[in-house]
């Protein structure tokens, strides 16, 4: 399902609005991306799918990385694309594989991968001992233990979403874990300098590692990406600090030439 429901009116006089399209983060689906999503309704329109393995594409748990952004570029079309954490690593797995589909990135507590073999393979264990985990103890539990991991310590409850995140299932979180982890992802770190589209990498300032990650990608991608720090937020910098996330973003999205993200 690709929520595009909610805000405002958008242009007047019948103007075309470019396409916006926000994917979200693990254990969450397309209703969970708050006000952000709300206010880009004002001048986009915005597409919110539900990530195979959670929502009502439980079913598509088994793809991975490459099979999800693949299925995704056919579901949506030509695209600014927004991402967040796993949502993020889809959406940068679009842009290396379709670059012709990404007018612009956005990228909010993300990464390109986990270089070290050693430290991918221990990933990978610990997302299959997760997705054991959520099958064991089910979605409302596994989720009220996945927020109270310090990372999301500054979410505020408003933004928890329990009602949307227990529509989710456990064998479609476990699934996600197991076959679009991180540790299953295959790094995409010497594709970067691929990446021709306007690119904003960023980060919550108490969420130092994806901080320092997405310096480290902006160093790799060039001229063409810039890095920021959201002042007073965590990993959800989008939900934890709205209003801030939102400017920065349309304010990207105003100097984005449509051109510079088609091939």
């Amino acid at each position: 399902m690709i929520d595009d429901s909610g805000g405002g009116d958008g242009p007047k006089g019948g103007a075309t609005l470019e396409t916006v399209t926000m994917l979200h983060g693990f254990t969450q689906t397309g209703r969970c991306l708050g006000p952000v999503a709300d206010g880009l309704r004002q001048s986009h329109e915005v597409l919110a799918p539900d990530l195979p393995g959670h929502g009502d594409t439980a079913g598509l748990a088994w793809m991975d990385c490459r099979s999800i952004a693949d299925h995704l570029v056919d579901l949506c079309g030509p695209s600014h694309w927004i991402g967040y954490s796993l949502g993020g690593r889809i959406a940068l797995q679009i842009a290396v594989a379709h670059p012709g589909s990404v007018h612009s990135l956005v990228l909010i507590g993300a990464t390109a991968g986990i270089e070290d073999p050693t430290a991918r393979r221990d990933r990978r264990s610990l997302d299959h001992e997760r997705a054991t985990e959520v099958e064991r103890l089910g979605v409302d539990e596994f989720t009220r233990r996945w927020l109270g991991m310090d990372m999301f310590a500054g979410l505020p409850p408003s933004a928890h979403y329990l009602g949307e995140r227990r529509t989710n299932t456990a064998e479609g979180l476990a699934g996600s874990l197991r076959n679009a982890g991180t540790g299953s992802m295959e790094p995409l770190w010497e594709r970067l300098r691929e990446l021709r589209m306007p690119v904003l990498l960023l980060s919550g300032e108490h969420d130092t590692a994806f901080t320092g990650i997405a310096e480290r990608m902006e160093a790799h991608i060039g001229g063409n990406a810039t890095a920021v720090t959201v002042p007073g937020a965590g990993h959800a910098a989008h939900l934890e600090a709205p209003g801030p996330v939102l400017e920065l973003i349309e304010d990207h999205l105003r100097h984005c030439d449509r051109s510079e993200g088609l091939t």
